[in-house]
Formats: C-alpha cells, structure tokens, sequence
C-alpha cells in the first residue's frame, strides 16, 4: 500500500467487496508476499474462532484478528484468548479504524503486531513479536490448519460432503 489507499479501483475490483472481507482479501495478499498461506474462520479449541490461521514457510503459525469498526475494535476483551494458539499475533484494521489507542497497553504492542488493508493489498505497520508455542501445540494446530483446508478444498469439490461430519472430526 506503500503509505496511500487505493483512489481508483484496480482491474481486479470486485463490486460490493468491502468491511471484513476486504480488509481479509488484502491481508492474505500480503501475506503470499511473505510466503505465509491462511485459512479462513478456524475454530479453536477453547471455542473462539480465529479470523485468519497461518502458516509460514518455517512452521510459525500466526492468527490474525480483523476489526473494521472502532468500537467492535475497542470493546474487544476475548483477543487474548488466542495467544496461546500462535507464535504471532496480529491486528488488522481498515484505514478508516487505524488509531493510537491500538498503541496502548491492552492491546499489548509488544506482543501484537499490527496491519492496515483495504480489499487491494496491505502493509504492516508493527511486526509481530515472536512467542514461539510449545512443539505439541504447533503439532496441534497445524494440524487443525491443514484438515481445516483440506475440508474445505474437498466442499467446494463435493459439497455434499461439506455436510456430512466424519465420526470424531474435530477439524
């Protein structure tokens, strides 16, 4: 993004495109730069459901959180749930909610890293910090990543079986 929003929209410009799925549509875009794939919407086990899951290229996985209205943003009181599911956490938000109080103390900014997006592209404005998990969790949740994908790579081959749950799955 190099600092500017798009003023004009770009050839790939999807009408009606706009709020969280911009800001996730310029995220992941990003991250592909970065070598770095996400899933969408995966469930967690303490029952909280992560906006953004990843994978980078060296095992870390990362969660990134998209807020697109301040006071979603700012009443915001579960997101620690997730830290320990992560080696990075993020925050992405849409030019329109960037503020400083994504700089104070609750929103612990030398944990969490922070990305501005809109629907074309992204930039990161904080890394975030790196609190690597335990070798069982990251078994754990790349697993819950790749099945996640793999279900959903199959829906969208069969989605009647999209519907049906295998006995067990715990996705």
């Amino acid at each position: 993004m190099s600092g500017a929003l798009h003023k004009e929209q770009p050839r790939d410009a999807e009408p009606g495109l706009g709020g969280a799925l911009a800001v996730r549509r310029g995220v992941c875009r990003l991250l592909h730069r970065h070598d770095i794939f996400t899933v969408p919407e995966v469930s967690l086990r303490n029952g909280r459901r992560a906006d953004l899951m990843g994978l980078a290229k060296n095992g870390d996985v990362i969660i990134i959180e998209i807020k697109c209205a301040r006071g979603d943003l700012l009443g915001d009181a579960k997101w620690t749930d997730y830290l320990d599911y992560c080696d990075r956490f993020y925050w992405a938000v849409c030019p329109e909610i960037l503020c400083d109080e994504l700089d104070q103390e609750r929103f612990l900014p030398e944990r969490s890293g922070l990305i501005v997006a809109d629907a074309y592209d992204a930039e990161i404005l904080r890394p975030a910090a790196l609190h690597p998990l335990a070798a069982s969790r990251r078994k754990t949740e790349t697993l819950r990543i790749a099945r996640h994908a793999m279900r959903r790579l199959l829906g969208d081959a069969d989605p009647a079986l999209a519907l049906e749950m295998p006995p067990g799955w715990s996705g």
